[in-house]
């Protein structure tokens, strides 16, 4: 489908985020790793996901991934409120990710997404 983002978003801790730095490639968390598949936002989801999912939690970041670069590996599906998300079916290469930052947010509350350098 064509109206589909070409950019998806996963949010790191900085432990992660580390990782995926110094390995070249992130398997997932431990929520991923139960699913079996790496969970990904869109741009108009991140900040609902944030707030849901990493409540509380600090020292957090932002991949901006280009799906182009991962093909078949990303299936968009249903999932919260019927809403389609991208779920990347492998692990996360860092050459698909194409800006990363700490998490921050804007003036509104809304997560601002990374911008590459």
């Amino acid at each position: 489908m064509t109206d589909r983002p070409a950019t998806a978003y996963k949010v790191l801790t900085a432990e992660q985020m580390a990782a995926l730095e110094a390995g070249g490639s992130f398997a997932g968390a431990p929520v991923d790793l139960a699913d079996g598949y790496i969970h990904l936002s869109t741009a108009a989801q991140l900040t609902v996901t944030v707030d849901k999912h990493f409540a509380g939690q600090s020292d957090l970041h932002v991949a901006a991934i280009d799906l182009a670069a991962l093909g078949s590996a990303v299936r968009w599906e249903e999932s919260r409120g019927g809403q389609l998300f991208p779920h990347l079916y492998a692990a996360l290469p860092l050459v698909a990710v194409i800006a990363y930052g700490p998490l921050e947010r804007g003036q509104d509350g809304s997560v601002r997404l990374p911008v590459a350098a």
